[in-house]
């Protein structure tokens, strides 16, 4: 019956027809947080949170109590009819896969009780799979390396946004990067955005070497920031706005690129991030979305893909420590 919880749990509260339990417990060991703040900054945000997932197969991390917080992609059996999905096979796993649509305040709501934290929805939406709609960036530090770091690979890639004809937007990743997303015009595939963010990467890594790297292993990047040449496809990123589970629940929040060196994203949490200003509140404020350079693409496809470059590069080094070389 609507406004009680399960036994044990104590009396639950409703919002839109969605029960809401346990709003009292800290989300996680540590985070500092309660499952309350989540519902309220993600109901208070929905107006924001909501554009930026609808239409988009999502996966979100939940934090359950006594458990590691783990990513999830198929929604579970118990979800309610109101929560949309759509099916996809997958190969890695060899099953069909049943996506959220997150298209609605009580959807979102329902994970909220559900205790998802993290939103990370797909970079196209399911009615038009083929249609890639931004080119991506992901900019990532070394583990000891401070937001600085961050900031000056960022202003790389928009400079070499800038001398390609691209003009980007910057968000917080919410962690310790950024990510500078490029919004597309209909046209290319997504064979040709994988291309030409490959190819982006590497100008970046060639405008400053000792700042920016496309070593997709770990081990070999030598202490300079990752530009992430992967982002593409069905590849997913934490949403604009999306908390994440991390002490205090810093949000991925929007900055624009003058705010970028002085902005403090640990300091962008559910409590703060409704009340700052927002750079993308006005659509007109970003970039119109823009069609690829076919130079761009022409030379994204004489890069290796890095992943696959990473496997053989991987394989190679372990049959050479078998020999003891």
């Amino acid at each position: 019956m609507a406004g009680t919880g399960s036994p044990g749990r104590g009396p639950a509260e409703e919002r839109d027809g969605v029960a809401l339990t346990n709003l009292d417990q800290e989300l996680f060991s540590g985070a500092g947080v309660t499952k309350r703040e989540l519902v309220d900054y993600l109901d208070v945000m929905s107006p924001r949170l909501l554009p930026a997932l609808e239409g988009r197969p999502l996966s979100v991390v939940r934090a359950l109590r006594g458990q590691k917080p783990f990513m999830q992609k198929n929604v579970p059996k118990y979800a309610p009819d109101f929560v949309r999905t759509v099916s996809f096979w997958a190969e890695t796993s060899h099953r069909e896969v049943a996506y959220a649509l997150c298209d609605d305040r009580r959807t979102l709501l329902w994970f909220a009780n559900q205790r998802a934290v993290e939103y990370h929805p797909t970079l196209v939406r399911a009615a038009t799979m083929g249609t890639p709609e931004h080119l991506v960036l992901d900019l990532d530090p070394p583990e000891d390396a401070g937001f600085g770091a961050v900031v000056a690979a960022a202003h790389l890639v928009r400079r070499a946004l800038d001398e390609a004809g691209l003009a980007g937007v910057v968000k917080t990743t919410g962690a310790k990067g950024v990510h500078v997303l490029v919004p597309l015009a209909p046209g290319p595939t997504h064979e040709d955005v994988a291309g030409a963010t490959r190819a982006l990467a590497v100008r970046v890594e060639r405008l400053d070497p000792d700042v920016a790297t496309t070593a997709f292993i770990r081990a070999d990047r030598g202490g300079k920031v990752f530009v992430d040449p992967t982002r593409a496809g069905g590849s997913t990123i934490a949403a604009v706005y999306s908390p994440r589970v991390r002490p205090g629940l810093p949000v991925s929040f929007p900055v624009s690129w003058d705010e970028l060196a002085t902005v403090v994203p640990s300091e962008i949490t559910v409590r703060t991030a409704p009340d700052r200003p927002d750079p993308w509140a006005d659509p007109a404020a970003r970039p119109a979305p823009q069609p690829l350079p076919d130079e761009l693409v022409a030379e994204g496809r004489t890069i290796p893909v890095a992943r696959v470059q990473a496997m053989h590069e991987g394989k190679r080094r372990k049959r050479a420590a078998e020999r003891g070389e």
